[in-house]
């Protein structure tokens, strides 16, 4: 089983982000705060070296990460 470049909340994040979740419903979702959720957001974007949240995205579907359904 290959290692994921991120943690397992910044994948949930993530895979609630491609299905058109805001920052305040994921935030909600998770029981986490929208600060918690902009972090995590933040460090998966520092981590892939990309510049916003679609590219992020683009980089975690090319990676094999999240998909899209």
């Amino acid at each position: 089983m290959k290692k994921s470049i991120l943690t397992n909340r910044e994948q949930e994040v993530f895979e609630l982000l491609v299905l058109n979740k805001s920052t305040k419903e994921i935030a909600e979702f998770l029981g986490i705060s929208e600060k918690t959720v902009r972090n995590h957001i933040s460090n998966a974007i520092q981590k892939l070296g990309v510049k916003g949240r679609a590219q992020a995205v683009v980089e975690l579907i090319k990676l094999g990460e999240i998909q899209i359904s």
